[in-house]
């Protein structure tokens, strides 16, 4: 796993993570991108105290209430994709939306990008390509990759040097299409790639993404782990380009911390799976505990307005990450949308030279002052702080954290 923190934390409240010393520590990354209502939330612990008390597992094959309403008031969010199964990994629905994808299909071959990330359990590890991939053997055939589109690196370019995303989307599917055999089943994509830097895929991207997909026969899955449940100012970010994926996944925000998942999909692709005999049965499936935490998310949400609290805590917080760009020379890039933004840090702007090292001296100085970030460092980018602090962020827990950014960056530059 990875490396931890030399921290032992005792309790968390709210925005913040409490160490052995007491020292609150501002939590900028909401736990695993997943603490979406913050930690502790008192709605989230009374719903817990109460769904334990009535019933937390059952066999796979039972309904509980819980588990009815939570796939009701999701088909509801989502219109078009009111077929709903409740897992509890991102990899696992992941793997359930790529199983499904294949059986209706009938092909095998699934396309991601080259800095993706969607688990690392077999068919999703063979879908990731931003790490983890050396020295395991063999991934599942079929297995594909494109770049995803990068505005601040760009790989094809307009006149006027910004990124022309469409040559590039054209270029890569020309490629998948010399190497397929004619199996192909999905396109798996995350609407903005967190692990793989914060790249938000562009206005148009998604709709021409879903043509070449129809073209071809193949599938949309959507990986909105950390996209979904009003992070990116959307209840689910495909909402804003107004495409509706063939399947979406979500996991991280929709538990706010707890182990939930959903792999959700159109009518006629949930029938037609059926009749195929679609198997995808885990121990967890379906769990009233989790859902129960599920509707309790989506009250909240809607009850306190959060889907615009993102967008306006969003815009602060982005303002404050531009203005920590006027400021510091290192800073070569800002962006993401809603409460999802990435800062990528660089050597110099002029080259965009990577600054990994860098990059993690300004982590561990902000660590020291009380903010945890995380920075992620792929092959050709500069090391990208991801930010995600909870949907309940306060705007003084924002200007803290742009504080001690600045800070951090000044002393590991100094």
């Amino acid at each position: 796993g990875p490396s931890f923190e030399s921290i032992i934390v005792e309790r968390a409240e709210g925005s913040f993570v409490y160490d052995a010393d007491g020292r609150g520590i501002l939590d900028f990354t909401s736990g695993q991108m997943s603490a979406v209502l913050g930690h502790t939330h008192p709605d989230i612990v009374a719903t817990v105290g109460h769904q334990m008390g009535r019933v937390a597992h059952l066999f796979s094959g039972m309904l509980s209430r819980p588990v009815v309403d939570l796939a009701s008031r999701l088909a509801a969010l989502a219109p078009g994709l009111e077929r709903v199964q409740l897992l509890t990994t991102g990899a696992e629905s992941n793997e359930a939306a790529i199983r499904m994808a294949k059986l209706v299909t009938g092909g095998h071959e699934i396309v991601a990008f080259a800095q993706s990330w969607h688990g690392m359990t077999g068919a999703a590890a063979s879908a990731t390509y931003s790490a983890g991939r050396r020295g395991y053997g063999p991934v599942s055939p079929g297995s594909f990759v494109i770049p995803a589109p990068n505005s601040y690196r760009p790989r094809f370019t307009h006149p006027d040097g910004s990124n022309d995303w469409q040559t590039e989307l054209d270029d890569a599917f020309s490629l998948i299409d010399r190497q397929s055999t004619g199996a192909l089943a999905a396109f798996i994509a995350e609407p903005i790639l967190s692990s793989g830097g914060i790249l938000e895929l562009p206005p148009g991207y998604l709709r021409a993404l879903k043509r070449k997909c129809e073209e071809r026969g193949m599938l949309l899955i959507l990986d909105e782990a950390q996209t979904g449940i009003a992070r990116t100012g959307d209840m689910f970010a495909f909402q804003r380009d107004g495409v509706t994926p063939d399947i979406m996944t979500l996991s991280k925000t929709l538990g706010a911390g707890l182990p939930l998942a959903a792999v959700m999909t159109a009518p006629a692709i949930e029938e037609k799976a059926f009749e195929k005999g679609f198997l995808f049965y885990t121990t967890h499936v379906s769990d009233p505990l989790p859902a129960a935490v599920g509707v309790t998310v989506l009250d909240v949400v809607e009850r306190d307005g959060l889907v615009a609290q993102a967008i306006a805590r969003g815009a602060r917080l982005k303002d404050g990450l531009l203005s920590l760009q006027q400021r510091h020379e290192c800073v070569g890039d800002v962006r993401g949308r809603g409460l999802l933004l990435g800062l990528e840090i660089v050597l110099d702007r002029g080259t965009k030279e990577p600054g990994f090292e860098l990059g993690a001296r300004v982590m561990e100085e902000a660590m020291t002052r009380g903010l945890s970030m995380n920075i992620v460092k792929l092959p050709g980018m500069g090391g990208v702080f991801r930010i995600a602090p909870a949907l309940t962020v306060s705007e003084a827990e924002i200007d803290l954290g742009l504080e001690i950014i600045s800070d951090s960056i000044t002393a590991a530059t100094r």
